[in-house]
């Protein structure tokens, strides 16, 4: 028995495990559907040509391809690729979207608001918050460019983050102005590496940072001039002079003080808002506005995503429709949530009610009762075997149920029913179920 386990990068969860993601799951989807988005789900399994070249190089490293014969391996394993590989699981929600959109874009209304919550799968070395298998709860709506979806999206995080009673950062910025200031640099031509690097930012520190950018061809007085940009978070009023050479980023940094006026009218209920330069993001689809959510101590990165206006059109639509989506990592809240004791104000009940076995007549006459009680919602069961009263009251307790029935002979005939409870010790009879369910609803519970 020693030999068995699974997969490397997975895991399975417990009852108790799984309620507590079915709550932010519940949290999550209640929200989605209060801001107008709908819901769909895409296969799990995609054609490789329609993942391939939408991640950036790092990125395709870390999808897991299925070869021919149904094997499935890691993308960066093989030579001959294209010999083996035509299919793969999927990375994200926001490509399979955006194929889905394209596919199906006679029957879909736009601007179209979807959400999803699905696994998926990277070939990534599994550490604290990160794992090869893991849930992605996204929403994007497409087909519109207003600056309100951003504002729309910030106050979704808001809303979802106050709920889960978790303090968040939200910090955002805008790839243009990141492509206006490689123009500035002189790299046009590597703001891929550009953003790569400045996507590091977080993991090396600013130092490291400053090197990798002089390897990239960048000259050393034009980085130290704009460096201060990058090292803090800014208010974009303090460097709004910097950009005034750079006319072509006005417009860009003039939807930066519209989000931050609107969302100061509406006020933010936990969070904190933060323009942050730094803020890259590495998936090459992003083309505007970027976002990235973490906890207050910065440990974990919550949730992520932006703006996007060309991935329908590589996928052969001709005409060209703006997108914008956030995925929410359900692995990484739940982690936060957990070593921030926020479960603990929850109750996680797997039964309301159990029945004591006394034996076959007495079974019959309490799943009549039984099937009263799950009528109106109230959870219950009959345990299966006979045995001593005793070992069936210490698995009631142990499984923390709070009403036990005893239906006996005793109660049968004189047409009674015996409500014990559990945690304070109290028996009670009742001349009818109805007596116990109103007891339940509008003084226990």
């Amino acid at each position: 028995m020693s030999n068995i386990s699974i997969p490397y990068g997975t895991r399975d969860f417990s009852t108790n495990e799984i309620r507590k993601r079915n709550y932010i799951i519940y949290i999550i989807k209640k929200n989605f559907e209060l801001f107008g988005f709908s819901p769909i789900e895409t296969t799990s399994i995609e054609n490789i040509s329609i993942l391939k070249r939408k991640y950036g190089e790092e990125g395709e490293k870390l999808i897991f391809q299925i070869i021919n014969s149904g094997i499935i391996l890691n993308y960066s394993l093989l030579s001959n690729k294209k010999k083996f590989f035509k299919k793969a699981l999927r990375y994200d929600l926001t490509v399979p979207f955006a194929r889905y959109v394209v596919m199906n874009k006679n029957k879909i209304l736009f601007p179209f608001k979807r959400y999803q919550i699905q696994p998926v799968w990277r070939a990534e070395k599994p550490q604290k918050g990160r794992f090869r298998e893991f849930y992605q709860c996204d929403v994007d709506s497409i087909g519109s460019k207003s600056i309100w979806q951003e504002i729309e999206l910030i106050l979704l995080y808001d809303k979802i983050f106050y709920e889960l009673n978790l303090p968040v950062i939200i910090k955002f910025n805008h790839r243009e102005i990141l492509k206006q200031l490689s123009a500035f640099l002189g790299i046009n031509k590597k703001f891929i590496e550009f953003t790569k690097i400045l996507d590091k930012w977080e993991k090396i520190g600013s130092k490291k940072i400053f090197k990798k950018l002089i390897k990239i061809g960048i000259s050393k007085y034009l980085l130290k001039k704009i460096f201060f940009i990058f090292k803090e978070e800014k208010n974009i009023l303090n460097i709004y002079n910097f950009f005034l050479p750079l006319k072509k980023c006005f417009h860009f940094i003039n939807e930066i003080k519209f989000i931050f006026k609107i969302i100061k009218k509406f006020k933010l209920k936990s969070s904190k808002l933060i323009f942050k330069p730094n803020l890259a993001r590495g998936l090459n689809y992003y083309t505007g506005i970027i976002f990235e959510v973490l906890t207050e101590n910065n440990i974990l990165s919550l949730s992520g995503g932006g703006r996007y206006d060309n991935l329908t059109k590589i996928f052969g639509l001709k005409k060209k429709l703006s997108g914008i989506g956030i995925s929410f990592g359900l692995d990484r809240i739940y982690i936060s949530m957990l070593e921030m004791n926020l479960f603990n104000k929850f109750l996680f009940k797997y039964l309301d009610v159990i029945f004591i076995n006394f034996g076959y007549n007495e079974s019959i006459y309490s799943y009549k009762l039984i099937l009263e009680l799950r009528k109106n919602g109230i959870s219950s069961e009959l345990y299966p075997d006979n045995i001593k009263i005793k070992k069936q009251l210490k698995y009631a307790n142990k499984k923390k149920i709070t009403f036990v029935f005893l239906i006996g002979k005793k109660e049968i005939k004189k047409n009674k029913i015996k409500v014990k409870h559990l945690k304070f010790s109290i028996e009670k009879e009742y001349s009818y179920i109805d007596e116990f369910i109103d007891f339940f609803y509008n003084k226990n519970i």
